[in-house]
């Protein structure tokens, strides 16, 4: 498979395999989990995040052979946010009406954590998303396409970092170079987040 940018008519690719990888997630899964068990409202969350970072041009994907994202990075450059003042109201009017009052409440407590354990000394790029499609899971494409991505940055000298919310994941991101910098825990179900960082090799 070849890695290549997604651009606007992939976004909706993009979020399907998102929103399937995620589902089961031990911090998102608990965090997006409507009151009554529905699953509607996924891929509409994760869309945002999907769109806003495309216009970066850093959003990576290998295509499937049925026109499905087999597996994708959500990466974005130094200093840019994750989605624009207008796509955060609009993501949080989802939430709102989708969680109990209670739900919502920890869910904006989960962002403040995430946003309080982002480092911000040092320029890097962040890696927002990695999925891969549960068609094509087991065959090692979404580390082969982390591999790639952060060959693209090393070239550029730039060093990464990203939040495992799967400890089951946090071999796969050593093996690329990434190590535990500090973690913290989900207010909804006390699931870890580790926090991890990649500095740029040598090219």
């Amino acid at each position: 498979m070849q890695t290549r940018i997604a651009g606007q008519d992939d976004i909706d690719a993009v979020t399907t395999t998102i929103a399937l990888a995620f589902l089961d997630d031990p911090v998102w899964g608990p965090a997006l989990a409507s009151a009554d068990g529905g699953t509607s409202h996924l891929e509409a969350f994760w869309r945002f995040f999907v769109a806003g970072a495309v216009p970066h041009g850093r959003v990576f994907l290998q295509d499937g052979p049925a026109g499905e994202a087999a597996t994708v990075a959500v990466w974005l450059p130094p200093g840019v946010p994750e989605l624009t003042e207008e796509q955060e109201r609009e993501v949080d009017a989802l939430m709102a009406s989708t969680l109990t009052a209670e739900r919502f409440a920890d869910y904006q407590r989960l962002w403040t954590l995430f946003d309080d354990a982002h480092p911000h000394e040092q320029e890097h790029m962040y890696l927002s998303l990695l999925a891969t499609h549960p068609d094509h899971r087991g065959r090692g494409i979404g580390q082969r396409l982390l591999a790639d991505t952060l060959a693209r940055f090393d070239a550029e000298g730039l060093p990464a970092y990203l939040e495992s919310t799967n400890p089951g994941n946090d071999h796969r991101y050593a093996r690329a170079g990434f190590r535990p910098v500090g973690g913290f825990r989900s207010v909804i179900d006390q699931a870890a987040v580790t926090t991890m960082w990649r500095d740029a090799r040598p090219v």
